[in-house]
């Protein structure tokens, strides 16, 4: 079975750490170098140990301790053609292999495969990983809206990690300028709490049994308040079964296992 620690995740970096007994995978790498390193020493394990790093698009909260990292280690940096390009030269490791926007790759007994998600970057893709056991997890944050192909390789999962970004009254509320709140609400920005919800209910629908929610704004949204709203969504819609956790800004976060049939809250309630 796969394991997965979200090492952290938010507007500040995100970094995910996936693995089996004999295979390790970072899927982005955001942050700092040292962030990243005291994360996966925290989750038991050390950039030594990791073969490969998968990248879902080029900004700097998914890429900025590559440079750093791959200097320590020449990992394989997987990501695609066009994000590749438009990365910050800093970032840029020598170890990178560049890909089409829909790819897979076989990393040990982990094969991992791209599909395309909606935001405003050169090019973004989410992931679906897979054992050899064919246990599965997807990813897919920083998405404008959902699309029928999100829903499509997220419904071939056990366990996701999906985006809930922001609480829209907060963020119409909120101190941020005009301009950055219409691009967190565009159609290539990021989903709510609300948007999220709807997702959640229809994967939930298909069979997924855990959801971690992701990449939360500090400034536009609470964890107990996107807790909250997709818990109430699940339970109203029949799917009390499903576990859910929130992935932390600065702390790793285990994703539910899926086959305990409880609640699992990991957010600090101050």
């Amino acid at each position: 079975m796969l394991k997965v620690d979200i090492l952290f995740s938010s507007s500040s970096g995100n970094c995910t750490l996936v693995r089996t007994e004999k295979t390790q995978i970072l899927i982005d790498c955001g942050r700092s170098a040292r962030a990243v390193c005291t994360a996966l020493r925290e989750a038991g394990s050390d950039v030594g140990a990791v073969s490969a790093i998968f990248i879902t698009h080029e900004h700097a909260d998914h890429v900025a301790a590559l440079g750093v990292l791959c200097r320590k280690k020449p990992i394989p940096v997987h990501m695609t053609e066009k994000s590749a390009a438009a990365m910050p030269e800093k970032c840029r490791p020598d170890s990178l292999v560049v890909h089409p926007r829909e790819y897979s790759e076989t990393v040990g007994d982990i094969e991992v495969s791209s599909f395309p998600l909606p935001h405003d970057s050169a090019d973004h893709v989410g992931y679906v990983v897979t054992d050899s056991c064919g246990d599965s997890f997807g990813i897919a944050t920083d998405m404008g809206h959902v699309t029928e192909s999100a829903i499509e390789n997220l419904s071939r999962c056990r366990r996701v990690m999906i985006e809930a970004n922001h609480d829209e009254e907060m963020l119409a509320e909120g101190r941020y300028p005009p301009f950055l709140k219409r691009r967190i609400l565009s159609p290539r920005g990021h989903l709510s709490n609300s948007d999220c919800a709807e997702l959640a209910c229809l994967l939930a629908e298909r069979g997924c049994e855990a959801i971690a929610l992701a990449h939360l704004s500090p400034e536009n949204n609470l964890p107990s308040l996107a807790y909250s709203d997709v818990r109430c969504a699940l339970d109203s819609a029949g799917y009390r079964g499903c576990e859910l956790t929130v992935a932390d800004r600065e702390f790793a976060v285990r994703l539910p296992d899926g086959k305990t049939n409880c609640e699992v809250i990991s957010y600090a309630e101050n």
